[in-house]
């Protein structure tokens, strides 16, 4: 291994790509060592300034992770779930699954749900647009965190005209097989069609602490509107940690 002088790429890039490339062939599998700023500066020949910023690169990434006293790693990666359209199927609710548990086990991955809060809130200006109701109108959120393996993965708030939940389950912690859609459908709401909306970007720092994120790792914020015939009946937004989540659709092709 040798830093060529010739490469336009700085020494500490050019040192994090072949430490990428023997980390994404297998050969530094996950929880292994990475080589110490010490011995980069002894293989390459370089200051330590710049063996240090090739594992920051890294780690920026997301493939490599730090302990303190003990050096760097490659990162294990967390259990991963397909998320696809057809988890909001009529058969999945009828099945007594939530879209979400539908998805895990069928991956044969454990799942769970923390109740953050179930509470009567103003409407948020895009969620009363939706609903087409003046904005701080009152409505019911219910917000939680999912886990996947026991690892938090994402962060999801639905909102409701209240007019719709009273008295549903869907105001209480557990809302029953199927979900809060086939609880909806029971009232006689049945839904007709769903819309999605995604969109990468950084974290916050409360997502960095509820979500566990390591860094350099990015979300996906996903707002889902559930239809009826009459219009929207769930405001969904959800943010997902980025390296736990792939994303799966099938549709006609339109007309």
């Amino acid at each position: 291994m040798a830093i060529d002088q010739s490469d336009p790429k700085s020494p500490a890039q050019q040192i994090a790509d072949q430490l990428r490339a023997v980390i994404r062939s297998g050969d530094l599998a996950p929880g292994d060592r990475v080589p110490s700023t010490s011995q980069l500066m002894e293989t390459y020949g370089v200051a330590y300034q710049t063996a240090r910023n090739a594992i920051d690169a890294l780690k920026g990434e997301g493939l490599v992770e730090t302990r303190k006293g003990a050096g760097a790693f490659v990162r294990r990666l967390p259990p991963m779930i397909r998320l696809g359209s057809d988890r909001y199927s009529r058969a999945v609710r009828d099945g007594g699954k939530a879209p979400f548990q539908a998805e895990a086990e069928t991956a044969g991955l454990t799942w769970s749900q923390e109740i953050l809060a179930l509470e009567t809130v103003p409407a948020p200006a895009w969620v009363a647009e939706w609903f087409d109701i003046p904005a701080g109108t009152e409505v019911f959120a219910r917000r939680r965190r999912t886990l996947l393996e026991g690892v938090p993965t994402q962060l999801g708030d639905s909102y409701y005209r209240l007019e719709v939940v009273e008295g549903t389950a869907i105001m209480q912690e557990d809302t029953g097989p199927g979900g809060g859609y086939a609880r909806l459908e029971e009232v006689g709401h049945k839904l007709t069609k769903f819309r999605e909306e995604l969109a990468s970007r950084q974290p916050t720092p409360e997502e960095v602490s509820a979500l566990r994120l390591s860094r350099g790792t990015t979300v996906v914020e996903l707002h889902r509107i559930a239809f009826t015939e009459a219009g929207p009946v769930e405001v969904f937004r959800s943010v997902l940690a980025g390296d736990r989540h792939t994303f799966a659709y099938e549709f006609e092709a339109p007309a």
